[in-house]
């Protein structure tokens, strides 16, 4: 196939592109500044369609992050990255089913977990009502662009990504300096369930969704065990052979990062019904052998 890529630089991007090439798909990558790049590189931005011509599937990754301060301009760009991308990708197949020629057979489009809210200790698969909050609109939001694709007859599926855990940056790489001096510990009371998932599961999620003409609807990025937070923190700071004594309060939490605070708070047990019904098998089911292989020396 020929897969386009939006968002191919960062960290789940360049893995699933690597991962695609070394499949035997030709990939084309999606950026503002095309002509640096190289012939495989076309022009995307949230002002303009981009030129999705010859592309058999689109992975739609683009997304501001959501780490930091939710100031009125941060959720703003959360918001308008997400939504607006999409809503220039979708307008782009529709704009070549309009003049005759064959869309993209399959549209993969980010989304998060975040739609689901706060859920406690509730297991929770894609069948799922959205819950409340800021990140639970915008994904309705973003979700709701990207099956319009399906009026061509697009095939679409929305990769809800929980806590992705790689090496080369995400989560895993802004706790690490922490962690390794000694300094980590649980947030808030440590209880609320985390969904995480090994960035080479993520990849090789992504692209199964792209390959697999049943997967089709919502499809939950998360590892089969998600883990409490205090449990996470254990199993890292045992990794990395440091202690883990340190808490830091709810409080702090969110006099320092504001309406963040609630998606490290906030509890979410997601399982990846989805995903397995369609056979996929996870090479990193449990956070011990994840963090062990993101860990390992060499």
């Amino acid at each position: 196939m020929k897969i386009g890529i939006t968002g191919v630089t960062g960290l789940i991007g360049r893995r699933v592109a690597a991962l695609a090439r070394e499949r035997g798909h030709e990939v084309i990558g999606f950026t503002r500044n095309p002509e640096r790049r190289g012939p495989e590189w076309r022009r995307f931005s949230t002002e303009e369609m981009p030129d999705v011509t010859g592309c058999d599937a689109i992975l739609n990754l683009v997304g501001e992050s959501v780490i930091g301060l939710w100031s009125r301009g941060k959720r703003r760009a959360i918001r308008d990255s997400r939504v607006q991308a999409t809503r220039r990708i979708v307008e782009a197949i529709r704009a070549v089913s309009g003049v005759g020629k064959k869309p993209p057979r399959v549209l993969v489009n980010a989304s998060g977990i975040g739609i689901y809210g706060e859920m406690g200790d509730q297991v929770t698969d894609e069948g799922a009502r959205r819950g409340n909050g800021f990140l639970a609109e915008v994904c309705e939001a973003w979700e709701g662009e990207a099956l319009r694709a399906r009026e061509t007859g697009t095939r679409v599926a929305l990769l809800r990504t929980g806590v992705v855990l790689g090496r080369e940056g995400g989560a895993l790489a802004a706790m690490l300096p922490v962690f390794r001096l000694g300094l980590g510990g649980k947030l808030g009371n440590g209880r609320q369930w985390v969904s995480w998932i090994h960035i080479e599961d993520e990849a090789a999620l992504a692209l199964a969704a792209l390959e697999d003409e049943t997967i089709d609807g919502p499809v939950n990025g998360t590892a089969p065990n998600p883990v409490r937070n205090v449990d996470f923190t254990r199993a890292l700071a045992g990794r990395l052979g440091r202690p883990a004594f340190f808490s830091v309060p709810a409080f702090a939490l969110r006099a320092a990062v504001g309406g963040f605070a609630a998606e490290l708070l906030e509890s979410r047990r997601i399982v990846p019904a989805a995903a397995e019904k369609a056979g996929f098998a996870f090479r990193f089911p449990e956070i011990e052998g994840a963090l062990a292989d993101l860990l390992k020396k060499g």
